[in-house]
């Protein structure tokens, strides 16, 4: 059977655990999915609800199952998880890898903060100062220089442990469009040879004082081009639809979407779900829903991160009642974000694989450890027979 729409949704950062190489990327024990159901079973006494994920088989990704939840509970869809081959640890890294173009080249880190020549370029572009330079929590850098910000009209340039650099600005200092317009060009800035980065990203945030400030949904990614094909501009080429919901046409530069929707929240682009969903069309639709990764995990918030689990949980009950016998359901994730583990960054480790249609013709597929992420996207693009030389497609396990 072929289907004909493929909804695919990424939960930034809800890792399972396990990765075998962990500890390259200092994440050994770290678990984001396992430790939120345990934060939740220990510290408020009750499991986590998540009916319609358990039901795909989101348990079973879990060697032992979760804390507070039934093992082995019978599944509705496929289930399995897939192992980040990517060189990097970062939304970029993940995303390109499930579309079938694994990020298999160093880009560079900064862990002492950027050279004085990128940020005289920086400056001399946009005519500001830069401070900080070094990294830091993206929420903790506009408490402590926020307000300093805010009085200089300077640029708070920060890094992490990822391949990112970002810039922070009081909307009502810099104009949004300003920032935009400044992150593009340190974007051009850093495409290599000198320095390479995966992403530059837009921080802007509003409030009256420290104590208030809070980052806006207009935050914006520049990411580095794709260094090849991947499955959407494959798709797009054989004349088949390909819609981005979130961050998702971001982080491919636009590179192969026919059109894309801006997130708010995880709510909204739950929203924007329902509203392709109920459009007709034929192809691909690729949603990331960031608030895990942002919100919570960077945070580290194990109850705000189970608790957008659950209400993600709820719509996705509403999006799987109004799927069509030809439509495919596919989640998984771009990496981890331990709201447990130390520091605040990335944490490296296995992604769930969940895969349903209401035609399926069996449940409870057990697809197994893939060896790459890549593996999603070979299926889709044997799905509407679309030639493909990267990685390994399991269509005939849910068709």
């Amino acid at each position: 059977m072929r289907y004909e729409r493929i909804l695919a949704i990424v939960m930034d950062s809800i890792g399972v655990g396990g990765a075998p190489d962990a500890e390259r990327y200092d994440s050994v024990g770290a678990d984001t999915l396992g430790h939120i159901a345990k934060y939740f079973t220990d510290e408020l006494g009750r499991p986590l609800d998540l009916p319609n994920l358990v039901q795909l088989g989101l348990s079973k990704t879990h060697p032992g199952g979760l804390a507070g939840i039934d093992a082995a509970p019978e599944s509705r869809g496929a289930f399995g998880r897939m192992q980040v081959v990517s060189f990097g640890n970062d939304s970029l890294d993940g995303h390109w890898e499930m579309m079938c173009l694994p990020a298999r080249f160093h880009v560079d880190y900064f862990p002492e903060g950027f050279p004085d020549s990128l940020l005289g370029e920086i400056e001399a572009f946009s005519g500001r100062k830069t401070i900080v330079n070094r990294p830091y929590s993206g929420t903790q850098v506009i408490y402590d220089w926020g307000e300093r910000q805010m009085r200089t009209g300077e640029l708070i340039v920060y890094t992490s442990g990822d391949s990112v650099l970002q810039i922070a600005a009081h909307e009502d200092v810099i104009d949004v469009e300003e920032l935009y317009r400044i992150c593009a060009h340190v974007r051009s800035l850093v495409n290599g040879p000198e320095i390479t980065l995966g992403r530059v990203i837009a921080r802007p945030y509003i409030g009256p004082d420290r104590d208030h400030f809070v980052r806006t949904s207009r935050r914006r990614d520049y990411g580095l081009e794709p260094t090849g094909p991947t499955a959407i501009t494959k798709l797009q080429d054989a004349g088949y639809d390909t819609i981005a919901i979130g961050k998702t046409f971001d982080l491919f530069c636009g590179q192969g979407f026919d059109r894309s929707f801006h997130n708010e929240s995880n709510a909204d682009g739950m929203d924007h779900v329902d509203a392709v969903m109920a459009e007709g069309w034929t192809g691909l639709t690729f949603v990331n829903l960031v608030d895990f990764d942002a919100k919570y995990g960077h945070r580290r918030d194990a109850r705000g991160d189970g608790e957008e689990l659950e209400l993600l949980d709820r719509r996705l009950g509403r999006v799987m009642d109004a799927m069509h016998d030809e439509d495919l359901l596919m989640i998984s994730a771009d990496h981890g974000n331990d709201p447990t583990y130390k520091g605040t960054d990335h944490t490296r480790e296995l992604v769930p694989l969940l895969v349903w249609s209401p035609s399926m013709a069996r449940s409870g597929s057990d697809l197994g450890l893939r060896s790459t992420c890549s593996d999603m996207g070979a299926t889709i693009l044997e799905n509407f027979d679309v030639p493909n030389e990267v990685g390994t497609s399991f269509l005939e396990q849910v068709s």
